[in-house]
Parts: C-alpha cells; structure tokens; sequence
C-alpha cells in the first residue's frame, strides 16, 4: 500500500501527463485503492492548490479531475500566447500570408499578380517558418507549386478552421478591380523593390 503522500504526487503527475481529466475508477486501478479513498486525495490537493494561492487549479468534473489555469491570470496567458515568431512577420509576409489565407491552394504567379511584386523569398520565409506548405502543382502551364496554409497557422493565429479567417469584403471588391485593370492573369516579373522577410 502506498502512502497518501505518494499517492498524491502519483494523482499529479498522472493528471499532468493525461491531458484530459483522469476518472477516479482509472486513477484508483493505478493505484490499487479503493476508488473513495482516491477521491479523497484528489479532493486534498485540489483544497491544497486553492489554499495556496496556485496558479493551476484542479477541477473536479463528473468523478473525474483534472487541472486548469486560474482564470485571474488569462491575461498573462493572452500575452505569452501571442506568437512571437507571428508578430515579427514582415509586412510583405503578413500581405502574403493574407494572400494566400484566402485564396488557397494558389501559385506564386497568382500572389506575384495580386502584389504586384516577386514573392519568391517571402514564400520561402513562411515555409521556414511553418506557416505556409507546398500542396501540389497546378494543371496550369508549367504545372507550377500550389501554396495553402498549415496546421500550424491556425495554431498561431489561434484559428480552429480556415472557416474562422475573419470576411474581408473589401477583398473581392479589390480582386475585381484588379482583373479588370490587367493584372488578374498576369504573371508580374518585376524587380523585387521592397524589403521582404
């Protein structure tokens, strides 16, 4: 038989690593105790962490317990959140990203057309950086790469599903406006003049 103080340290680490919240007829197999017995000890440390102010709490739902964060402390979790490696993006990056957000699966001569500039290396940029995958090639002439965005990119943004990309009416205005000036098909090959990620 354990102790209640090994026991404990085993309830944490088992919740820890579960992910989810652990069901006390689960947690009490583990243990070889009776499952009241196993409820108890979590009932202790779940007073335990409240009492001293933690910064994890363990909540108890439908005989089962498993942590959480103190709701207090969102705001600090908002501010670690926000992706790093997503705020240094170059502006060309962003217009990029955007680009091809909306428009996937797309050719790098399609987002060349929309900006009006070479995209080459800021493609490259957004690989690297797991933002954006190569896909396929296109039916098109020369069956070029096609580009989508990753899993990694909704993680980042914090997206659940490319449903979630906020409605930009201004886009379609703007893609129209584009095609009916000439550059909808082209294939822009201008010198790259802007500093790009």
């Amino acid at each position: 038989m354990y102790s209640n103080k090994t026991m404990k340290s085993a309830l944490e680490t088992m919740m820890f690593m579960w992910g989810e919240p652990l069901e006390v007829k689960d947690a009490a197999e583990v243990l070889e105790a009776e499952k009241a017995e196993v409820r108890e000890l979590f009932r202790e440390l779940q007073a335990e962490y409240e009492q001293e102010g933690r910064g994890i709490r363990i909540r108890e739902v439908d005989d089962a317990f498993g942590f959480v964060t103190l709701a207090e402390n969102d705001m600090f979790l908002q501010k670690l959140c926000t992706p790093v490696r997503v705020r240094r993006l170059s502006q060309a990056a962003l217009e990029v990203l955007a680009i091809i957000a909306y428009r996937q699966p797309v050719t790098r001569s399609e987002i060349d057309s929309i900006r009006g500039i070479k995209s080459e290396r800021v493609i490259d940029g957004l690989i690297d950086k797991g933002l954006i995958e190569v896909t396929g090639r296109s039916e098109g002439v020369g069956r070029p790469l096609i580009y989508a965005t990753t899993k990694e990119f909704l993680k980042k943004f914090g997206f659940a599903s490319l449903k979630d990309l906020p409605e930009v009416p201004e886009y379609e205005e703007l893609r129209r406006e584009r095609e009916e000036e000439g550059y909808g098909q082209m294939s822009i090959d201008f010198e790259d003049k802007e500093s790009e990620e």
